[in-house]
């Protein structure tokens, strides 16, 4: 079973959904009226929250080790079918081996060989060279001492509601880790975005458990300050206020704080609001600005079109990770069952090509690049292009060179750049994602605005949510630029990277209240 994560979507092997079909339900279904598991247009009506969360690790749990069963019922096949070296000479009805013949052919006689023994009267030379050989195995078999295996030692594991060890995959797999607090949480929004528990995938855990921990330093500095002015009286003017200075401080932006604001004083005005359901109006207005570029773009969930080449071009400054949420893109469409293909055309940087080289390798993914010094950008583009058809690839990344929004040639090569797309691929559908460093706060939301101007941008890849306090400069492009957010990464990891949910975000941005 794939997982498309580009729709969010269950897809078998082989089978691709039709454009415009649904396998799974779709995360911002009942994204602005829910609050909580048991509002969540009955998906968990009258049922425990916790309870829901134990039936969905339990199905994950088994998943897993059904999973681990098909791979252990493999290797006996697998030892069956690969003949050791030794048995087949040994069945073989050729002539008898030389002595050096036989020590390559069995390992032990590397290192402790019998002489041979006397042929027996009455075979023939066939029967005689296999008894030889049978004999000699023999005494290897003797000389063979047995040794007890040396068990290693075990970390300690987590143990999850049965009190038995949790399984955890190694790697960068996603994971079935404890039933703890991260697994608990993560359930809980998916059961409040309408999903059942049998609908629950361990790749949306996993990544629900990534998205939390990157938004630690965040939360710490935005909820721990908000925590301690809301206390358990209703809200005050002064307590608005102090939410007013800390969504500033978290970078969120003037214009996206004076709404937000604008729209809690109103409800002061109206009724008294208590702690519990000031957070619950305070996560409602911040998905709205989040959501209203995504809603006026028509696109919900931006994804490759199957059945026709999509151009996504990358652009940004330099130091932002370009190349690197390339490969991670790269990567994500691979892991979600479509064919992708990578334009190396940041021309200028020293190594960027061999960078992209990498990220591509990790995830077999073609490279389309010109090895000369200061080759031009859009003669790779037209490359590309060409290759993408000829392999009928889904998805053609382009890396483009890092430019400041102020440098008026750069931003000419990248309007080269779209033209050349335009003229060879009309039919394509082609983004133009600004990818943005979160940690540059306020600068990063000029970028997006110089940027936007310059290059058609169409959405923001914001990065690096994981090593800042400033992840509400997401609100501030949304609200600001009212450009739509596709993707955020909030790790280093190949898997720390992706689509955007803005239910999701300030969920996880508001862990704990």
């Amino acid at each position: 079973m794939v997982y498309d994560w580009f729709n969010r979507t269950s897809v078998p092997p082989g089978q691709e959904p039709a454009d415009g079909e649904v396998t799974a339900a779709e995360p911002a279904e009942a994204a602005e009226s829910a609050v909580d598991p048991s509002q969540a247009n009955g998906a968990v009506v009258d049922e425990d929250p916790l309870e829901w969360a134990r039936q969905a690790y339990a199905r994950l749990k088994a998943q897993k080790a059904q999973e681990a069963l098909a791979v252990q019922a493999e290797q006996p096949v697998q030892a069956e079918q690969a003949v050791p070296v030794k048995e087949s000479i040994a069945s073989s009805e050729s002539a008898p081996l030389s002595e050096s013949q036989e020590r390559e052919s069995t390992p032990e006689a590397s290192s402790a060989v019998s002489p041979d023994p006397a042929p027996t009267a009455g075979l023939s030379l066939l029967e005689q060279a296999a008894a030889q050989r049978q004999e000699r195995r023999e005494d290897l078999e003797r000389r063979s001492l047995p040794v007890d295996p040396v068990e290693p030692v075990q970390p300690a594991q987590p143990l999850d509601i049965s009190g038995s060890p949790a399984l955890v995959s190694d790697g960068d797999d996603p994971q079935l880790g404890a039933f703890d607090d991260t697994f608990t949480w993560s359930a809980e929004v998916l059961a409040a975005q309408g999903r059942r528990a049998e609908q629950v995938s361990l790749e949306e855990i996993d990544w629900l458990g990534r998205l939390r921990r990157g938004l630690e330093k965040t939360r710490q500095g935005f909820v721990t300050s908000l925590l301690e002015n809301l206390g358990d009286d209703p809200l005050t003017p002064e307590v608005v206020d102090e939410l007013e200075a800390l969504l500033l401080r978290a970078d969120a932006g003037v214009q996206a704080t004076d709404q937000v604001m604008e729209a809690l004083r109103r409800r002061l005005n109206e009724d008294v609001v208590d702690p519990r359901e000031g957070i619950r109006f305070l996560k409602e207005q911040l998905r709205n600005l989040l959501e209203k570029p995504i809603q006026a773009s028509g696109v919900e969930l931006l994804a490759p079109e199957r059945g026709r080449l999509n151009i996504w071009l990358m652009v940004g400054v330099n130091g932002v990770g370009k190349t690197t949420t390339l490969g991670k893109l790269a990567n994500l469409a691979v892991r979600s069952g479509y064919s992708a293909l990578v334009a190396a055309a940041d021309t200028f940087r020293a190594a960027a090509v061999q960078q992209v080289a990498v990220w591509a390798e990790r995830s077999d993914v073609p490279v389309v690049s010109n090895p000369s010094a200061n080759a031009d950008p859009a003669a790779v583009v037209f490359d590309a292009i060409g290759a993408a058809r000829s392999r009928n690839a889904d998805l053609l990344l382009v890396d483009t060179a890092g430019r400041l929004q102020t440098k008026h040639n750069l931003m000419e090569e990248l309007q080269k750049i779209r033209r050349i797309v335009d003229r060879l691929a009309p039919e394509a559908k082609v983004e133009s994602l600004l990818v943005l460093d979160a940690s540059q706060g306020q600068n990063g939301l000029k970028q997006a605005m110089a940027f936007a101007k310059a290059a058609d941008l169409t959405g923001v890849v914001i990065t690096k949510l994981d090593g800042t306090a400033r992840g509400g400069v997401a609100l501030a492009v949304a609200s600001e630029a009212g450009l739509p957010i596709r993707f955020i990464g909030a790790g280093e990891g190949i898997r720390d990277l992706r689509p955007f949910n803005s239910f999701e975000f300030v969920e996880a941005l508001l862990a704990g209240r």
